[in-house]
């Protein structure tokens, strides 16, 4: 066969696909610059076992490593008003952190280790795929300045409440629990320093009132900030909100369920008083520690959990170091003697049928990871088992 100077190169690389491609026949010569808008992307790219590339599309973005595989969406540009049932956002922050930083790079960093998930995979032991039951896009990150952490941390507040105002794509037989009666969209940040919870729990208490907070954390992160004889603020200068203080502006703020229906979950490192203790109790919470898990076993710690939250709304945050670190080291402040992922995966199923208002998953710092990336991929596995519990369980009275 003889074929012209023109389409010779471009046919032999046809002919390569035939046989890359098998069963999928395009006419030799098919790929040269007259005839590209006649090629099916959708049907090539798919072919491989794991369809990674099964969205590629005319309209759709390209190559993006999203989490889980999850649509990316122009979520506060373009696509504003492209419904959708949880969005998952980057929240590159790490600036108040006490100790090692770089959890700025945890967003990618998950997505990373989220690479062989996927929103349209059963999750066998839960016994769900996400995808049948909510349409899970990826915003990409909230820009937040690396200078000043109040402007951060109010550019968060403001993009989490963006996307918690609009209106799901789903809606659900029963009343929605929110208090405008209308369907939310849920939201899973990927931090980012444990800072980010504050401004995200002043989101969905105004959706939905105070909610249950569940906290997977060796560190308690209810230290209330003070001012300390010859310390470095002024007298009339306010201490700034850290990682180990949000959770005391948000009792002052009233974001948290009142009574203690709010627990700690893997609670193992050093305290510097009991009055530590005691402040925890009456800023709200009750303490599972990282022990409980070997005395009383996972069913036993998900009793307790189920037993302080009770049917309130609830809003799960975990901070990556509530894993030992010879399973996540990759994180600011390690602390040994913590929960296996296989008992939080265990813990985290046994949560089904929980109003899971929102979630985030923090401190996730890539550059103190392993080159095999464990930390991030435990992380995004995590992230994984949350949406399925998103999944079971629609927010209805």
């Amino acid at each position: 066969m003889v074929f012209s100077s023109r389409i010779n190169v471009a046919a032999f690389v046809a002919s390569q696909a035939v046989l890359a491609f098998g069963s999928i026949q395009y006419p030799v010569g098919v790929v040269n610059a007259e005839n590209f808008d006649t090629l099916n992307f959708t049907e090539i790219f798919a072919t491989v076992p794991d369809k990674s590339n099964a969205q590629w599309e005319r309209g759709s973005f390209h190559g993006l490593t999203t989490f889980a595989r999850a649509a990316p969406l122009r979520c506060f540009g373009a696509d504003a008003d492209t419904p959708y049932d949880v969005a998952v956002v980057g929240a590159p922050f790490d600036t108040a952190t006490s100790f090692r930083p770089g959890a700025r790079f945890g967003p990618n960093g998950i997505r990373q280790g989220s690479r062989r998930l996927g929103v349209d995979r059963i999750n066998v032991p839960a016994k769900i795929r996400v995808s049948d039951h909510l349409d899970v896009v990826d915003c990409g990150d909230v820009p937040m300045v690396q200078t000043d952490n109040k402007v951060a941390l109010r550019q968060l507040e403001l993009a989490n409440a963006a996307l918690l105002s609009h209106t799901s794509l789903r809606s659900y037989s029963g009343k929605s629990i929110s208090k405008d009666g209308k369907f939310h969209p849920r939201v899973l940040t990927l931090g980012g320093d444990h800072t980010i919870t504050l401004p995200l729990l002043r989101g969905v208490a105004s959706v939905y009132g105070p909610v249950s907070v569940i906290h997977f954390d060796s560190h308690l992160d209810t230290w209330k900030p003070k001012q300390t004889t010859g310390g470095p603020w002024l007298p009339d200068e306010e201490i700034p909100v850290s990682h180990g203080s949000y959770f005391w502006y948000a009792y002052k703020e009233g974001l948290l369920a009142p009574d203690n229906a709010n627990i700690h979950v893997g609670i193992r490192g050093a305290i510097n008083s009991w009055q530590d203790y005691d402040d925890d109790y009456e800023f709200g919470w009750v303490i599972s520690h990282a022990e409980d898990v070997e005395d009383m076993g996972w069913q036993g710690v998900v009793k307790k959990i189920r037993d302080t939250v009770g049917d309130n709304p609830v809003y799960l945050t975990l901070d990556i170091d509530v894993i030992d670190p010879g399973m996540a080291p990759a994180t600011g402040t390690p602390e040994i003697g913590g929960i296996t992922t296989r008992e939080i995966k265990k813990i985290l199923q046994g949560l089904a049928g929980l109003k899971i208002v929102g979630a985030d998953i923090v401190e996730v710092a890539p550059g103190y990871d392993t080159q095999d990336e464990i930390t991030q991929i435990a992380a995004a596995n995590i992230g994984w088992e949350i949406l399925a519990l998103m999944a079971k369980t629609p927010l209805t009275e």
